[in-house]
């Protein structure tokens, strides 16, 4: 019995597809790009809690609100360097403006689609902009991040995040009273360690701040960033600090690093750990954080590390016993010890904004709708690649298939 040809190519058709793996709902390259949220716990956590009802300041170079990714999710804040709009949105300074917006989407940006666009570490939380400057035409620095603290606190933040630097172990007396003022009122404050790239070798305030959660860089293996991580005895925790993406104003995507990024990681976690425990006050909070991470480099805490590698996860649903103390120091201890009343002290060094190294937009074919339906490289490789091998068996199939009926044809014909 001859077999037409068209059901032998549906024969192998259908033996092919049996091969074919099943198509993933892909993200964009962009999603795909965000390693963090899976190697960290992140996604796992977001079962949890996406970090609703919490509200993290930005205390940075402003925060543009009508980013696709930030849309919503910016609340109207403050300026302290003079020269920013009353709102805090406007990007400030002409060295890195992009990075209060570059640190808001890493904390807390929504994507544009369920599966597209960046999405933050705590994608429910809202963002308070408070937008500071440094050089010419500004306020003193010292005096803008006191008030910008304190404008956090009594504006409802519930964490802080603070990506800069004095690139000193010291801070003026005048931030005594503004971190008191809010680590008294439950306020988690998470801070940058500071960049090597950046000439911070060592942690500098207010990392080095007792009670102030700072946080470490690590590369895409989990191991410490020689360039883009300083080190210190004050470091909590650590988090990815390489091969960041994020948005900027106006909405381009941008690759960059140092633990300007690491830090509001660490505040998206803080998030989830607050919307998942109500209850918990800011020390509870940092301890969740600390007592849950990976070990890494030397064990128990380290000047490289401090207690390890996050784990978002973890920190939301461990079971972990509280405590009465923070467990990375208590600033009101510190004062009475080393701050005497009777001593004038001798002013302090300019403090300088961990910035990211010099980067140009990242070309993902994201922005415009031909864009959208290009493949992410996550895809090419877990599906396109074993799908070429497939499709040039498949190919060689048919061929075959066409040459045996086609033989059938000439035998059917000679007789």
């Amino acid at each position: 019995m001859r077999r037409p040809l068209a059901a032998v190519l549906a024969a192998v058709a259908a033996f092919a597809a049996a091969l074919l793996p099943a198509a993933p709902a892909a993200a964009d390259g962009i999603r795909d790009g965000e390693y963090w949220l899976d190697e960290y716990g992140i996604r796992a956590a977001w079962s949890v809690t996406q970090g609703a009802g919490v509200t993290i300041a930005v205390i940075d170079t402003g925060v543009d609100p009508d980013v696709p990714e930030l849309a919503g999710a910016v609340l109207p804040g403050a300026d302290f360097s003079g020269i920013g709009d009353p709102l805090g949105h406007a990007p400030v300074g002409d060295d890195s403006p992009d990075h209060g917006t570059l640190v808001a989407s890493i904390a807390a940006g929504r994507g544009t689609g369920p599966n597209t666009g960046l999405i933050g570490v705590a994608p429910q939380a809202m963002i308070l902009p408070i937008s500071i400057g440094f050089g010419e035409g500004t306020v003193d620095s010292d005096t803008q991040i006191e008030q910008a603290v304190r404008f956090a606190v009594d504006s409802g933040a519930d964490i802080i995040n603070m990506s800069l630097t004095r690139n000193t172990l010291e801070w003026p007396r005048s931030w005594d009273d503004a971190f008191l003022y809010a680590m008294e009122r439950d306020v988690v404050i998470v801070a940058a360690a500071g960049n090597r790239s950046s000439g911070t070798t060592v942690v500098g305030a207010p990392a080095t701040m007792p009670g102030v959660l700072a946080v470490a860089g690590v590369d895409r293996n989990g191991e410490a960033s020689y360039d883009a991580s300083s080190q210190g005895i004050t470091i909590g925790v650590a988090a990815p600090s390489e091969e960041l993406l994020g948005v900027a104003p106006g909405g381009a995507y941008m690759l960059w690093g140092g633990t300007s990024g690491a830090a509001p990681i660490v505040s998206g976690v803080a998030a989830l750990v607050r919307a998942a425990h109500p209850d918990l006050d800011a020390a509870n909070v940092i301890n969740r954080i600390v007592a849950t991470a990976h070990d890494a480099g030397a064990p128990g805490p380290d000047a490289i590390y401090g207690y390890g590698l996050i784990d978002a996860a973890a920190a939301v649903a461990s079971s972990v016993p509280l405590v009465d103390r923070n467990p990375l120091g208590d600033l009101a201890e510190w004062i009475a010890l080393y701050r005497p009343a009777d001593v004038d002290p001798a002013p302090l060094p300019t403090p300088v904004v961990v910035v990211p190294e010099p980067q140009e937009p990242l070309d993902v074919g994201i922005a415009s709708p031909i864009g959208r339906l290009l493949p992410s490289i996550a895809l090419l490789r877990d599906v396109g690649i074993p799908a070429l091998v497939i499709a040039a068996f498949l190919t060689a199939l048919s061929l075959l298939a066409l040459w045996v009926h086609r033989r059938i044809e000439a035998a059917n014909r000679s007789r």
